[in-house]
């Protein structure tokens, strides 16, 4: 985790004070089942909750003590004995430190997508409002890079806005597989705790129970969660780029938010670059990253191994905070985002005509000619429009092959960029509903 992509809200899930309370947590909610179950005494179930409901858990004192006994959990129950005093006895009675460990991950993770959805909620938001703004704007669509036929900008930011509708089903479905807990004891046997426990447990920190826990949660649920983080992440990278694309000096059709201040190069006072959308680019391949160790977790030794936790100390905060950053960063872009409808009929025009050379296509074909020949006369025009001889239109008047198809005024009416946008209505009323 690095700060300068990291906000507070994200980064504070994953502080080591935030983890020893969850982890307080999970056992004092055992704990008091184990006593309605006779397990533990009440007056001792009340005592741990009073002693540990408003502590401060001392991490350096946690530290200190993992050196000496090189065990995490065992630290904390240490620490957690410091402050609780004798009843502290019946903490984790028929536990193991994966029921702690396994339960708090998930806890984390679930309280992050919480976080990520409504990352996504706000930039829906922005995608929508900016659509519904140039909904009607003409633009010309390219495949291969190249000029193809036109859309709208407002389409443009419709297939978006669909795809993070996507999204953010993709993070709620993550969040409803993650969200398990397991109380299960060594080995998942329940020998030493009865299934109650993780009922009870499971209902306090609002997850689900976890049907069958070898020790271990399995890991196929965490590397759904961190292959969903990466499919979002590609999602936002696609929408960096075409940013990216647009604000090209020979596009120009879009570009990031230029602040008063802001300089572009130490070298080249003219610069004004992308260095956001460049950003989230960046960011978006270290979230794709986390996903190959996630799903290596998967498979472990037999009933347990912990080849898995050195991974996810790494990637459950690196993945969630960097993808909130994203997230946030992008929704800035396209709230601030400069677009100029000029310069996209400029590039529209660009091509004098060529974008229309699939109706006259089609029209030649309506009027009687076989596919392969109006494909060759638009083509043939085309290249000379593509040379600099005329426009297409002039061109194809002037060819009598065609002209003797089509007349004048019917070819005129095929370069009516109106044409292209019949449909924006029926494909907005798709994506927004």
């Amino acid at each position: 985790m690095i700060p300068r992509y990291s906000r507070e809200q994200m980064v504070s899930i994953w502080s080591p004070e935030t983890k020893f309370r969850i982890w307080f947590e999970i056992e004092a909610h055992a704990t008091d089942k184990l006593a309605e179950l006779g397990v533990v005494p009440k007056d001792a179930a009340k005592k741990i909750w009073e002693k540990g409901k408003d502590a401060k858990f001392d991490v350096a004192r946690i530290d200190e003590i993992e050196r000496e006994v090189k065990h995490d959990v065992i630290a904390f129950l240490t620490h957690l004995s410091e402050i609780v005093g004798p009843e502290a006895r019946f903490v984790h009675q028929g536990m193991t430190s994966s029921d702690v460990l396994d339960t708090c991950l998930n806890v984390q993770l679930a309280r992050a997508a919480d976080i990520l959805i409504a990352d996504t909620d706000a930039l829906l938001a922005a995608l929508k409002t900016r659509a519904m703004e140039y909904k009607m704007t003409p633009t010309i669509g390219r495949s291969h890079g190249i000029h193809a036929e036109p859309t709208t900008f407002g389409v443009k930011l419709a297939t978006y806005f669909a795809e993070f509708t996507r999204a953010r089903k993709r993070l709620v479905t993550a969040r409803e597989e993650i969200a398990t807990c397991a109380i299960s004891g060594a080995v998942g046997s329940f020998a030493n705790i009865d299934p109650q426990v993780e009922e009870h447990v499971a209902k306090q920190m609002g997850l689900a129970v976890e049907p069958v826990s070898t020790q271990v949660i399995p890991r196929d649920r965490h590397a759904a969660f961190f292959a969903t983080l990466g499919v979002v992440a590609s999602s936002l990278e696609r929408l960096a780029v075409e940013i990216r694309h647009l604000q090209r000096t020979e596009v120009l059709e879009a570009e990031e938010y230029f602040s008063p201040g802001q300089k572009g190069s130490s070298a080249m006072p003219h610069k004004r670059n992308p260095v956001l959308t460049e950003n989230v680019t960046g960011l978006a391949r270290m979230v794709r990253s986390y996903a190959i160790p996630a799903m290596e977790n998967v498979a472990l030794w037999h009933e347990r191994d912990i080849s898995h936790s050195s991974v996810e100390r790494y990637i459950g905060p690196d993945a969630t905070i960097t993808l909130d950053f994203a997230l946030a960063r992008m929704t800035g872009v396209i709230e601030k985002l400069v677009v100029y409808p000029a310069r996209m009929q400029q590039n529209l025009d660009a091509t004098h005509g060529l974008v229309h050379s699939q109706r006259v296509l089609l029209a030649l074909t309506q009027a009687g000619l076989q596919r392969e020949d109006s494909y060759r006369l638009v083509q043939k025009n085309a290249m000379r429009a593509w040379n600099g001889e005329g426009n297409l239109l002039d061109l194809l008047k002037a060819d009598p092959d065609v002209s003797k198809a089509l007349p004048a005024a019917q070819l005129e009416a095929m370069f009516d960029l109106g044409y292209h946008l019949k449909a924006v209505d029926a494909i907005f009323k798709r994506v927004f509903g």
